[in-house]
């Protein structure tokens, strides 16, 4: 180990290291996504379960009342988007003359600019489908596949769930001795606050998307898109992908106001909407609903959206800022790593509030 260390300098070490443990995540994701998932879950629903102890109620009975309540609010949640798709398939026909009609444009566009007759675009495409269509079987098995496998890890996550929320003494205390007895203290102030932060961000979140549903779903009424109700749902809940999931949403709206034939100015009046929500949002819920419970620096936020996707995939986007935030917590209460946790932060820790936010909260307090 020493010849190691002559050998090489401290940075090369540090880097061989990092490639090391974000290797190790790649390839381990099937596996850590649902436990990580899952500790913030059980993060979060640790007051209610808390509260339940105190009642009287078991731990263990707390517990399965707390997996059946996740499930109740999956499923009507679930409930909510099969009601809306099933009023959107109403309109299908009227979409699909839509989109056939942008298809004949876009295809003399190609005709006029490039050569390319009708006819030798729909062979293109028919060739394009007929590939396709001997592969069915494949895709029918792939499908099996993945739904057999997203039915398991949503199972392997319950379970996740029901076993951290009921053994979480054990956890605290495993922690609790690994660290010297002079820093326990330490150690439970940061158990408390990192879970302090998960329980924020995630509850935080969930009032900021219902909000996002109630906006939206006004904005886009008054625009006068079919299935305002639908579209509103998809924008706020993909707000849990931060940055992506928002133009995502929106831009599933934009198509939507032009397959409906609402031309131009529909389409400037969506996003028009997307405009006005998000600043609603960025000014006044954030600060508000979510507040500064995970303060992170915006340029480690996009940083850590973009590697959470390289490394896990959607899954990795949505759990990249609450994990960070957590670090964070962690480097803020080690002495050597606490410039790191400078680094990610947004700076100044006692910065004043916006004059808007501030404005606000007062109304609220009084």
């Amino acid at each position: 180990m020493n010849k190691v260390n002559e050998l090489l300098p401290r940075s090369v070490q540090t880097l061989l290291l990092l490639f090391l443990i974000f290797g190790g995540l790649y390839f381990s994701a099937s596996f850590l996504i649902p436990v990580a998932l899952a500790g913030i879950l059980a993060m979060l629903f640790l007051p209610f379960s808390r509260w339940m102890e105190k009642k009287g109620v078991n731990r263990t009975v707390g517990a399965v009342i707390c997996v059946l309540a996740l499930i109740a609010i999956v499923a009507g949640f679930l409930f909510l988007i099969s009601w809306r798709v099933s009023n959107l398939q109403a309109n299908l026909e009227q979409i699909e003359q839509q989109f056939n009609k942008y298809l004949g444009q876009a295809q003399a566009f190609v005709s006029d600019r490039f050569g390319v007759s009708r006819q030798q675009q729909n062979q293109m495409l028919k060739k394009q489908g007929s590939s396709g269509a001997g592969s069915a079987a494949t895709y029918v098995a792939g499908f099996a596949a993945g739904l057999l496998s997203s039915l398991t890890t949503t199972v392997l996550l319950l379970i996740y769930i029901f076993l951290l929320i009921n053994s979480r003494a054990h956890f605290k205390k495993f922690i609790l001795k690994l660290v010297k007895t002079e820093d326990q203290d330490n150690a439970k102030l940061i158990i408390s606050e990192t879970t302090e932060v998960a329980q924020n961000y995630v509850s935080g979140l969930a009032k900021m998307i219902f909000c996002l549903w109630i906006m939206y779903g006004i904005g886009f009424s008054i625009v006068g898109v079919n299935n305002a109700i639908f579209f509103a749902i998809l924008c706020g809940t993909l707000e849990i992908i931060p940055f992506v999931g928002n133009l995502t949403g929106t831009g599933l709206t934009v198509l939507m106001a032009l397959a409906q034939g609402g031309g131009s100015s529909m389409v400037i009046s969506v996003l028009v909407t997307y405009g006005l929500v998000q600043f609603i949002q960025s000014y006044i819920l954030q600060p508000l609903v979510v507040g500064k419970d995970v303060d992170v620096s915006p340029l480690f936020t996009i940083m850590v959206l973009v590697l959470g996707e390289a490394v896990w995939g959607i899954g990795g986007m949505v759990l990249s800022i609450p994990l960070l935030g957590m670090l964070k917590i962690i480097f803020d209460h080690i002495e050597p790593l606490k410039p790191y946790g400078y680094l990610i932060g947004n700076g100044d820790e006692e910065k004043k509030e916006k004059p808007l936010t501030g404005k606000i909260k007062s109304w609220f307090k009084s």
